[in-house]
């Protein structure tokens, strides 16, 4: 199966089980996880990350992406199994 065999071109967003999920929820994640494994990211700017990954995890949940991969930093996967 290809990406745009799940969401095409055309569209930016699906429902899954009545909740939106947008198109990039998995690359955002990706992105926001990989700037907090920087030790320089501190303060406010990690706060804002957080938040993003925080905000992002019942989209991610209803894709069941943590049923197929495990996250490896030890700290953002107790972050995301405490928001459980």
């Amino acid at each position: 199966m290809r990406a745009q065999d799940i969401l095409p071109d055309h569209a930016d967003e699906m429902q899954i089980n009545g909740l939106t999920v947008r198109k990039g929820s998995v690359g955002a994640f990706l992105v926001n996880a990989r700037a907090l494994s920087d030790p320089a990211v501190t303060g406010a700017a990690r706060e804002a990350f957080l938040s993003d990954i925080e905000a992002a995890l019942p989209a991610l949940r209803a894709l069941g992406l943590f049923d197929v991969l495990e996250i490896r930093d030890p700290q953002l996967r107790a972050f995301v199994e405490e928001r459980s």
